[in-house]
């Protein structure tokens, strides 16, 4: 397995979300970066477990930034409640006005996993015209058929995310598995419901026009799965798969959080290349 990158030093700030107090992380690049990248984290997890994908980043080039969401991490709010995710794509342009403000005149791009790839497109529909490229990682988009299946219970199941569905790496599993900063229990009514309306609004929200995106997914998804994800991406990108502004890697193998997974060399690969393509232009 490649060498991982030495951690990148983080600082956390407060940030004043839509809805209370969030918790905002900053991974400086050591000189002067190149570009701003966004990293959006999925449901009930949070920011720091993006410690070596942030490495990566800042290892080529970028000033990164992230947001706990609210109900998530250190943020404020009632666990993995979100009753409105514009208000999250709102706390989220608010980060990136913040890092536009500390890095000025830089290209910033907007890596969004699971969850976090479902705001991370809406966010591309409302200020697409200020991006330089959307990276979707497993995202919740198109057709997503748990929130559905989960709304029509009562009560709603306490079955949380099975740990080994996240990555092949079983360390990844243990670590999720033991942070008290992850969500264990069940998921809740007024996220589903807004899990709902938001694939909605982004299927109905047309494509990003020209904006480069790049699609990354593990084949052996089984919490986000592939064919469904695969609905909204070409939707999102005017119906051009494998054309257009969009470039797509596929994992044979692969679970849910390819920057977790066992070929995340591969991965990183994969997405500084497509970054580096991007930032030439």
């Amino acid at each position: 397995m490649a060498e991982r990158p030495a951690p990148a030093q983080r600082a956390e700030h407060v940030l004043a979300g839509v809805r209370g107090p969030l918790t905002a992380h900053a991974w400086p690049h050591p000189g002067a970066p190149r570009y701003l990248a966004l990293l959006v984290h999925g449901y009930g997890e949070h920011a720091g477990r993006y410690e070596e994908t942030a490495a990566v980043l800042t290892g080529h080039g970028a000033a990164v930034f992230a947001v706990d969401h609210v109900g998530h991490g250190r943020s404020a709010g009632e666990r993995v409640v979100i009753e409105d995710f514009e208000d999250v794509v709102t706390d989220l342009h608010t980060a990136a006005t913040l890092a536009r403000a500390a890095h000025p005149g830089l290209p910033l791009v907007v890596i969004g996993h699971s969850m976090g790839g479902l705001i991370a497109a809406r966010y591309a529909r409302r200020h697409g015209d200020t991006l330089a490229a959307l990276v979707l990682s497993g995202p919740v988009i198109g057709v997503w058929e748990l929130p559905g299946r989960l709304l029509a219970l009562d009560p709603i199941p306490d079955t949380p995310i099975s740990p080994a569905a996240l990555s092949r790496d079983p360390a990844v599993g243990a670590a999720y598995a033991a942070d008290p900063l992850v969500w264990h229990g069940p998921m809740k009514r007024p996220t589903l419901e807004a899990f709902v309306r938001t694939l909605g609004t982004v299927a109905e929200g047309g494509d990003v026009g020209p904006l480069p995106v790049l699609w990354l997914h593990g084949e052996d998804d089984r919490l986000v799965p592939l064919d469904g994800s695969r609905v909204g991406v070409e939707r999102l990108t005017g119906g051009r798969p494998g054309g257009g502004g969009l470039t797509e890697h596929v994992y044979p193998g692969a679970r849910h959080e390819v920057f977790h997974e066992t070929n995340r060399a591969e991965v990183f690969a994969d997405l500084t290349r497509f970054l580096d393509a991007v930032l030439s232009e």
